[in-house]
């Protein structure tokens, strides 16, 4: 009879593309920091020219600075912060050390709950659509078209893309969490084979 792994029978072990969870959980985090650099870079380009990302009042219909060098730096910190945690993420699937995962999942988590937030919002508050969509700068791309859809047919496609998002990162957090209950159950199964050969040495 072929034995089982304990780590391996509650839960799959490949993610799309029928890869691993390792492989997946590396490929997302190095996704991920690479979306951050970019940003990162953009924000401390900005920081240093920032004529070149000014807007002017009249380009954005009313009285708004578009931000701050207050907003920039903490915009700096938090892009700074998600390179840490995708590297820190990336790192520890390679080396499979499961603590390393736990902050990435953590920010997963915290990301899906803004998510869903915002769905919520809009489904409790479906005129808010429409006040926001008013607030924009009148030269706004397609603001006329938006603002002329049936707002029930808009809040049906908001819902629908807020849902379509919504399970793509689940899907991204379960991936993640087998990844680290893999490397979890299989450093704890390496653990177990260790003593019990001391013991019977």
């Amino acid at each position: 009879m072929k034995m089982v792994a304990p780590w391996t029978r509650f839960y799959s072990n490949s993610c799309c593309l029928c890869c691993h969870v390792r492989t997946g959980t590396i490929l997302l985090g190095v996704w991920y920091l690479i979306i951050n650099a970019v940003v990162l870079l953009i924000l401390l380009s900005a920081l240093a020219d920032p004529d070149q990302y000014h807007f002017s009042s009249s380009e954005l219909g009313g009285d708004f600075e578009f931000m701050d060098d207050a907003n920039m730096c903490i915009a700096i910190a938090i892009s700074l912060l998600m390179i840490l945690i995708c590297a820190m993420a990336t790192y520890g699937a390679y080396k499979q050390r499961a603590a390393w995962i736990i902050p990435f999942f953590c920010y997963q988590i915290f990301d899906f709950a803004l998510n869903t937030l915002v769905a919520v919002t809009v489904l409790v508050y479906p005129n808010s659509i429409q006040e926001y969509i008013r607030q924009l700068p009148p030269n706004f791309p397609y603001r006329e078209d938006i603002m002329s859809v049936n707002p029930t047919c808009l809040v049906l496609i908001i819902l629908l893309f807020i849902s379509i998002i919504l399970t793509f990162k689940g899907y991204l957090i379960s991936c993640v969490w087998n990844c680290y209950r893999y490397i979890n159950g299989r450093n704890s199964s390496d653990v177990l084979v260790y003593v019990t050969s001391n013991d019977t040495t």
